[in-house]
């Protein structure tokens, strides 16, 4: 699936009662220190592989990951700590990244080597 393809899927979820359960999303994580993170994750049968953990915080029963995807793309991944479950709550493609840093006047992000 395209950048553009998953952004207007992301923007319709929000209008869309189902598009939730329409989604699908699969985690495969590997082992930091003593707690799991995203090595990879597949988006609607697409795979999207972490090249890199920009931040992570905790919430109350909550974690949250935010990575930067081979495909050039900013995503939140939250997981549920009592259901073990992931949701992906954040997409932003590399061209929006790109757009928005030219708005506020920062240098373009840096390009990921795939």
């Amino acid at each position: 699936m395209a950048g553009d393809q998953v952004s207007a899927y992301v923007k319709r979820m929000g209008v869309c009662e189902d598009a939730e359960a329409r989604m699908r999303l699969k985690v495969e994580t590997r082992q930091d220190r003593d707690i799991e993170v995203p090595r990879r994750f597949r988006l609607n049968g697409d795979q999207v592989d972490v090249v890199e953990m920009v931040d992570q915080w905790f919430g109350a029963d909550y974690r949250y990951c935010k990575i930067k995807g081979s495909d050039g793309a900013l995503y939140i991944l939250r997981y549920d700590e009592l259901r073990s479950e992931w949701d992906l709550t954040m997409f932003a493609s590399e061209r929006a990244q790109v757009v928005t840093a030219q708005s506020s006047g920062r240098a373009r992000p840096p390009r990921v080597a795939m």
